[in-house]
């Protein structure tokens, strides 16, 4: 899975149609994920960033993006970056997530999490994905640090249908 998404995220990235098919793909697949409309800009091992339209749809009562799409976006660009991150051999789900509301987000945002793997990876293990969305002066409005449960993925084995 991790190669598919990157290689995938590599033939489509040179254009504008071609992250619009990807940002759209990936939130087919995780559909709580088109709420924020989100659009990628960058995605490799290590890094990605997404970026979210200001729009009503995501906006609060006073006007600027309501906190909980700024953590849906956080969560994203974690789950991605993850993703294309681990080897083939290891699989992840979100474990707990920390915020920090630095400043009220009034413009289009921007998402960059960052994933770095230990020198070994354990059976069983707890990353951590710093995430930091920038407005766009650049100033940092929101700070995310989420827990990754990190497990090896165990062999498919096919049972016979005949043995009930």
């Amino acid at each position: 899975m991790p190669a598919a998404a990157l290689s995938t995220w590599n033939r489509l990235r040179a254009s504008a149609a071609g992250r619009w098919l990807f940002s759209r793909a990936i939130s087919f697949k995780a559909p709580y994920f088109a709420t924020i409309r989100p659009t990628f800009l960058r995605l490799e091992p290590g890094t990605c960033e997404v970026a979210l339209r200001k729009r009503r749809a995501v906006l609060n009562h006073i006007g600027t993006v309501h906190a909980i799409a700024m953590c849906n976006l956080a969560e994203l660009a974690g789950g991605l970056v993850t993703e294309v991150t681990l080897p083939d051999t290891h699989r992840w789900i979100p474990k707990g997530m920390r915020v920090d509301y630095l400043a009220v987000a009034k413009t289009d945002l921007v998402a960059t999490a960052r994933c770095i793997l230990p020198p070994a990876l354990a059976d069983l293990q707890t990353l951590e994905v710093p995430v930091e969305v920038r407005d766009a002066d650049g100033a940092t409005v929101f700070r995310a640090l989420i827990e990754m449960h990190v497990s090896k993925r165990r062999p498919f084995v096919a049972r016979d249908s005949r043995r009930s």
